[in-house]
């Protein structure tokens, strides 16, 4: 195939209580394409993350990206980016977009193995909802009314650094703290298990890292309680931040943007249900 260009969404990981394994996919997006790099895109050299996943999945030739997911702001960029190339490898090799099934499990792992974690990852290939367990991705079912909600990114002016965040975070925690994630994250799943909203409020309280990732964000915290204030089901500190993301039905988004504290700008996305994908040139 002398000519592909594949699409992968951006993601928000943890989800609150899910650490390390939810992830929910949005309606921002990595493109990776073969060839030179048209108007907008960026030519990838060897030492890209994108380009090695790209060259150890079996690709060949140049390739570009192409993208409007913000860097180091908790949004998935680096996962999004990779599963894109590997993908594309897959798509260049088999000449067809089936490659992309066909090879996911591969594609996860490869990816995965360079992100550190799956989490991203996962949500990047699949789309909707995932769990990533024991190097597998588990899908979660998006039903129609969850499927429609608005999901309202709060970014601040800021970046943030995974390992540095990673690192400031204890190693052993309490029982009590694993036994009260463990219950919100089976909340959060419940709710779209059943389809319904009303179950995901309090789902997204963790234990084990937002407490130590917010107060490092001016405003981080601030936006999270008035977010919900203003009428969004949950929220929740997006990966290793800065962003908070928000999860409202649409009717609110209007009120739950205006909510938001200055010192960020809001994105007014939705859930990316397809994940990677090949799209025309």
């Amino acid at each position: 195939m002398a000519s592909a260009i594949v699409r992968a969404p951006a993601s928000s990981a943890n989800l609150g209580a899910g650490f390390d394994v939810l992830g929910m996919a949005l309606t921002l997006h990595a493109d990776c394409g073969l060839g030179e790099a048209p108007d907008g895109a960026h030519q990838l050299d060897s030492h890209h993350p994108a380009r090695i996943v790209f060259d150890e999945l079996g690709g060949s030739g140049p390739i570009w990206l192409r993208c409007n997911i913000p860097m180091a702001r908790g949004l998935g960029f680096s996962g999004a980016a990779r599963i894109a190339a590997a993908s594309l490898a897959a798509v260049q090799q088999a000449g067809d977009d089936r490659a992309i099934d066909e090879r996911a499990d591969e594609i996860l792992r490869v990816t995965a193995a360079h992100e550190g974690h799956g989490d991203n990852a996962a949500a990047s290939l699949f789309g909707g909802i995932t769990a990533y367990v024991d190097g597998r991705a588990l899908r979660i079912a998006v039903g129609p009314v969850l499927a429609a909600a608005t999901f309202i990114a709060w970014v601040p002016d800021v970046t943030t650094s995974t390992d540095t965040s990673r690192r400031a975070l204890p190693g052993v925690v309490e029982r009590s703290d694993a036994v009260a994630n463990i219950g919100r994250s089976i909340q959060f799943v419940t709710a779209f298990a059943h389809d319904d909203p009303s179950v995901l409020a309090g789902a997204t309280q963790d234990r084990l890292h937002q407490a130590v990732r917010l107060p490092a964000v001016p405003g981080a915290a601030e936006a999270l309680d008035a977010g919900v204030a203003a009428g969004a089901w949950c929220g929740w500190l997006s990966g290793s931040g800065p962003t908070i993301g928000l999860l409202c039905d649409s009717a609110a988004a209007g009120a739950v943007t205006a909510a938001l504290p200055a010192g960020g700008h809001a994105k007014v996305l939705a859930i990316d249900t397809v994940g990677a994908r090949v799209v025309p040139g």
